[in-house]
């Protein structure tokens, strides 16, 4: 516990170091953040500084090996979601260059992230594991043998493409992750303790621990990143950081077999997601628009409510579901 503690104030000490030269660096390269105009409320955001994000990738990677011990479970946790960052940065890449919000196209993106997730598949159904879940709320398991390919596949891209369009409002994004990984780590906690108390020793056990390690280092680089990114933001995360994010949230829960209860404690990242497909889906039905935009967030925006009410609402709808996710844990 003491060195979770240790490794989440390290993370986060460094991270606020960071972000100045970070700011700095990208600010000197004129890497600022083009904003459309389908939102009134986002015109004075224009020309704000971006690629936060790269804060998450250098200050894991770096505390990573003196916190934990190298493993490839964890490392491929860790790998899988810098590779994600790294896909954004080419989008927020392009964006800056061409001083356009049109970054990757929508096919080259889906592309990377399928690549990306294929790989990190093949390694889920070669590991330990194999092909086996945890039921919700329980420590029971059920194998799905090399179904678990597909399965993986498609919690990493849901889980990238979410927190992504998450990524609309100052510190949303942010703020949800932090809350989700920190109950997330609560979770996986009482599992791991509960699965030791009957008698567990195996591989589960250390990977439990190191994966907790490694969210510890998430949590902290994501709070220090708070710090600049909160209403009225000093920079943005952009791709590098949503990409990143996501794909360590889909990564952490794939490694542990704990595909099952990402989209019940993500609950928001669920909401940011489907709002999109319904708004496309009824629009190309029958040519109407069920909310004033989509994601939801720029809806409740659109309805008047203001960026930090919408951040608390999210963040506090996360918490909720969160603790009630743990309670039926204790149970």
């Amino acid at each position: 516990m003491i060195k979770l503690l240790i490794a989440f104030l390290s993370s986060f000490v460094l991270s606020l170091i960071l972000m100045p030269l970070i700011i700095k660096f990208f600010k000197k390269r004129s890497a600022s953040q083009t904003i459309l105009g389908y939102v009134e409320n986002h015109k004075d955001k224009n020309g704000t500084t971006t690629m936060g994000g790269v804060v998450f990738i250098l200050t894991t990677l770096l505390l990573s090996f003196i916190f934990i011990k190298y493993d490839n479970v964890w490392f491929m946790c860790l790998l899988v979601s810098i590779f994600y960052g790294i896909l954004g940065f080419m989008d927020d890449y392009i964006k800056v260059k061409h001083k356009q919000n049109l970054g990757l196209r929508p096919y080259q993106k889906i592309i990377g992230q399928a690549g990306i997730a294929i790989i990190f598949s093949l390694f889920i159904h070669f590991s330990y594991q194999a092909g086996k879940i945890f039921f919700p709320f329980s420590l029971s398991t059920f194998d799905i043998t090399y179904f678990i390919i597909p399965i993986v596949i498609i919690v990493m891209i849901a889980s990238t493409n979410s927190v992504n369009l998450l990524d609309g409002l100052d510190g949303l994004a942010g703020s949800v992750s932090l809350i989700y990984l920190i109950l997330f780590t609560v979770i996986t906690s009482i599992i791991g303790i509960n699965l030791y108390n009957q008698g567990e020793t195996g591989a589960i056990i250390d990977n439990i621990a190191n994966i907790n390690m490694l969210s510890m280092l998430f949590i902290g680089s994501i709070l220090g990143f708070l710090m600049f990114n909160t209403s009225k933001a000093s920079i943005f995360m952009g791709d590098v950081g949503s990409l990143c994010l996501g794909g360590y949230i889909g990564a952490s829960s794939c490694i542990l077999g704990l595909e099952l209860i990402l989209p019940i404690l993500g609950i928001c990242f669920v909401i940011s997601a489907l709002s999109v497909i319904l708004q496309v889906a009824v629009f190309k039905l029958k040519r109407k628009r069920i909310f004033k935009m989509a994601p939801f967030h720029h809806h409740l925006q659109l309805s008047g409510l203001s960026e930090p009410k919408i951040v608390a609402i999210y963040s506090s709808i996360t918490l909720c579901v969160g603790v009630i996710c743990i309670i039926f844990y204790l149970l």
